[in-house]
């Protein structure tokens, strides 16, 4: 960046090029959410402003942004502290996963699980992080009782901040525990989960080295926790209640097996927006209901 006047255009094609040259394949969004984050706009005003030139003082906020990004690969939402999730503004930190495209897909899931808008359900969120998929939930389904855990008293922190922001803190309850624990003897219509299901020892993407271990690592094969979510999950649901899990491509099948040896049926795999299986959902069965 040695020139003395930049555009906003020039800026964005001076980063797209330096954030390819370092192997990041969301180049050009990465530098619009930083330029954006730094002018105080949005990404569509960049464009109508891509004449214009930014001064130094933004110049140098960017400079460093893009420094952050590219050489100690910190995520582009802990960079300017919000990711959106269900065209939701979410607040992020280092405490928190940040939330993926592919985890929309889990509350698609659970919508269709939970067809009904005005039904009054108890929805219970495992492992709730930013408060992602508990909030969009809230957001869907108006009467919804939920109830978001998290064993990370500062995720839940950030959760219950980010349900204030959005004028939902009033529907969610949370409480801090390993998993089913805060809610033992509780039961649910609808449980959901983007548990840890990385598998110790797989070859990541280094922005991940920035976010927290205790909500990405799940032993050998990635599956203890998803085995422990299946292996209580009777006691959480109401007959008839379900229940859907964000997993791996590759853990789809084995997900699916416990499911059905634990008595679950209309057990099946959805797959994300890339094609690959990301999220398993199964039912109790009600034995009422004939």
């Amino acid at each position: 960046m040695a020139n003395s006047t930049w555009t906003v255009l020039e800026l964005l094609r001076w980063t797209q090029a330096h954030f390819t040259s370092k192997g990041i394949e969301t180049a050009r969004l990465d530098a619009e959410c930083l330029l954006a984050h730094v002018r105080g706009t949005d990404r569509l005003r960049l464009y109508v402003d891509f004449d214009r030139p930014v001064d130094e003082a933004e110049r140098a906020r960017f400079r460093e942004l893009v420094r952050r990004r590219a050489t100690d690969r910190v995520p582009v939402a802990q960079l300017t502290g919000v990711r959106e999730f269900w065209s939701l503004p979410l607040a992020i930190n280092r405490d928190v996963l940040v939330p993926r495209p592919e985890t929309e897909t889990l509350v698609q899931v659970a919508l269709e699980l939970a067809p009904d808008p005005d039904a009054e359900l108890r929805v219970l969120d495992v492992g709730t992080g930013s408060g992602a998929v508990a909030l969009a939930l809230a957001r869907e389904r108006p009467k919804a009782r939920i109830t978001a855990t998290d064993l990370s008293p500062a995720a839940l922190e950030l959760a219950r901040r980010n349900a204030e922001a959005l004028s939902l803190c009033e529907r969610i309850h949370f409480a801090c525990g390993d998993l089913y624990e805060p809610v033992r003897g509780e039961r649910f219509d609808l449980v959901v989960s983007n548990p840890p299901y990385v598998a110790r020892g797989a070859a990541l993407p280094p922005e991940l080295a920035h976010e927290p271990e205790l909500a990405l690592f799940a032993g050998a094969d990635g599956l203890d926790v998803l085995r422990l979510l299946v292996q209580d999950l009777d006691a959480m649901l109401e007959p008839g209640g379900a229940a859907a899990f964000e997993l791996a491509p590759d853990q789809a099948g084995s997900v699916e097996r416990a499911l059905a040896a634990g008595g679950f049926v209309d057990v099946r795999t959805t797959r994300d927006l890339a094609r690959r299986p990301r999220v398993v959902s199964a039912r109790r069965p009600n034995p009422e209901a004939g």
